[in-house]
């Protein structure tokens, strides 16, 4: 991403507000009755932990910037997985139960894919990660 400081700033905000917001989602997730949520959906209860721990693990990683594209292409998958087989039914619009704000986050996260980690990471401060990891 070609720029100045506050390119880098902004953007490492965004990376750590969809990050947090993440991290706050998955905790619910780790409550026993989200499994059963979970079978009410149709999804097998064993997806608890899985679901929880990306969301928490990738979020603590998109906020200090390392592994953010592998981050964002779990969080992808969870964000489709949300509008198609959760909210699509619904419609649009938010206020009614629909995807409008998953839609926001996976537009987020695809422009995290798309730039990567940004100069305020730790793959930058740690030159050695390989760009696989970033």
């Amino acid at each position: 991403m070609p720029g100045n400081k506050w390119n880098e700033i902004t953007y490492w905000g965004i990376r750590a507000s969809i990050g947090a917001i993440f991290i706050i989602h998955s905790l619910k997730k780790f409550e026993p009755s989200w499994q059963e949520w979970l079978v009410g959906i149709g999804l097998p209860p064993e997806m608890q932990l899985p679901i929880a721990l990306a969301e928490f693990i990738g979020g603590i990683v998109l906020i200090a910037g390392v592994m953010t594209r592998i981050a964002g292409a779990i969080f992808s998958v969870i964000l489709l997985g949300a509008i198609f087989h959760i909210r699509w039914e619904n419609g649009f619009f938010v206020s009614q139960g629909g995807w409008e704000w998953d839609l926001i986050m996976l537009a987020a996260v695809l422009f995290i894919i798309a730039v990567g980690p940004g100069k305020i990471s730790l793959s930058r401060i740690a030159k050695k990660i390989p760009k696989f990891l970033q």
